[in-house]
Parts: structure tokens; C-alpha cells; sequence
């Protein structure tokens, strides 16, 4: 069973940073595709940003040139920078990694909530 554990979510103002980590139990190696989804209130959840064990990103068009993923692989952790944050980035954000083999399966983390207001 995978464990992944996010942490870093805060109350920030608007144009502030922040920085969500999300560790995972095991080598970040057996994973095909890790990512941050983030769900607001009343709203379905969504992809914000992904990144394949090959190195591709993938992010969504709203954070596109204000966040950044990012893995260490030897803390097996994924990480993902926030900067000039709106309100509009409010959300919990979850972490997920997936394997394909030798079953397609998804680990998501409990999620950590990030909150931008003045």
C-alpha cells in the first residue's frame, strides 16, 4: 500500500508563494505520472499540474507560468511552487501518483489546503 503525505498549504496573500510538498512511502521511480489536482468549493476537482517519470510537465492553462512541479527522487517527494497566487487558487490540493503496471492504479494524498486572501 502507497502512502502519500502533502504538506505546505497555508493562508498567504495574494502575489505571495508557497511551496506543497507531497512524500510518498515508497521509490517515486515505480510511479508513471505524478500530479497535483486542487478542488475549491462547489467545484469538481481538477488537474493543476503533471509530471511524467520521463521529465514532460503538463500544466493547467490557469497556473501556466506561475507554478512549477518538481521531484528530489532521492526523498521521493514531489513538489510543487506556487508563486504569484490569486484568490482564485484557493482550493485544497491533493497530490496523486499512478502505475500501469503491472495494474493501472492511483494513490492520491489527503490533501492540504491553501488559502489566498488579504
Amino acid at each position: 500500500q502507497v502512502q502519500l503525505v502533502e504538506s505546505g498549504g497555508d493562508l498567504v496573500q495574494p502575489g505571495g508563494s508557497l511551496r506543497l510538498s507531497c512524500s510518498a512511502s515508497r521509490s517515486i521511480f515505480s510511479f508513471n505520472t505524478m500530479g497535483w489536482y486542487r478542488q475549491a468549493p462547489g467545484k469538481l476537482r481538477e488537474l493543476v499540474a503533471t509530471l511524467t517519470r520521463d521529465g514532460w510537465t503538463n500544466y493547467a492553462d490557469s497556473v501556466k507560468g506561475r507554478f512549477t512541479i518538481s521531484r528530489d527522487n532521492a526523498k521521493n517527494t514531489v513538489y510543487l511552487q506556487m508563486n504569484s497566487l490569486k484568490p482564485e487558487d484557493t482550493a485544497v490540493y491533493y497530490c496523486k501518483m499512478s502505475v500501469r503496471i503491472p495494474v493501472a492504479q492511483d494513490y492520491w494524498g489527503q490533501g492540504t489546503q491553501v488559502t489566498v486572501s488579504s
